[in-house]
């Protein structure tokens, strides 16, 4: 009976160290959108505080049509998430995750 219990455990260690498609694929966009350079700089404004398109294009300098863009791209992986007020889409954070692992890679880049 022990023997059974072992393989049964050993089989659920296996499963539990496998990674699904759908898993391998978040994960891997997950990363693809921690390295782009803009996107970078977005997600940790909006780690701050939220914000309208404009005002991220104002204090990043960037154009309004790139930050559109970008925010598509994190809303799409659930990274950002938004809320109307009126005619203004003000943008936030809606992974902390996420932002904890952007938050430990930017310390660990400014400590070396």
């Amino acid at each position: 009976m022990s023997e059974d219990k072992n393989k049964k455990e050993d089989q659920k260690k296996k499963h539990a160290s496998e990674l699904d498609e759908e898993t391998l694929f978040v994960v891997s966009q997950t990363f693809k959108a921690l390295s782009d350079p803009t996107r970078i700089r977005i997600l940790h404004l909006l780690c701050e505080q939220e914000m309208s398109v404009n005002q991220i294009a104002d204090t990043l300098e960037l154009r309004q049509s790139t930050v559109s863009h970008q925010l598509r791209f994190l809303k799409n992986l659930r990274l950002v998430k938004y809320r109307r007020a009126g005619t203004t889409l003000f943008y936030s954070h809606d992974d902390e995750h996420v932002i904890d692992l952007l938050q430990q890679t930017i310390n660990h880049a400014l400590h070396h």
